[in-house]
């Protein structure tokens, strides 16, 4: 059985418009874990519009919502 060969031995063996494609999605997949472990979602936005809570209804919204959609 041949040896593993390396990650720079394969990419190695590119046409260099495919290494700069390499690079490329190398560097998305970085970019997509430190975003993925990075921040979180804040919801600190929760509950600020309860006193407002007996005059609106979620479904009342949610008709306000499309209405403004097809406008």
């Amino acid at each position: 059985m041949v040896g593993k060969k390396t990650l720079e031995e394969l990419i190695e063996r590119l046409p260099s418009d495919c290494q700069a494609e390499v690079q490329d999605f190398i560097e998305f997949l970085i970019d997509k874990h430190e975003r993925k472990s990075g921040n979180r979602l804040l919801q600190n936005w929760a509950g600020a519009l309860k006193e407002h809570r007996q005059h609106y209804s979620s479904v009342a919204l949610q008709h306000q919502a499309a209405q403004w959609r097809i406008q």
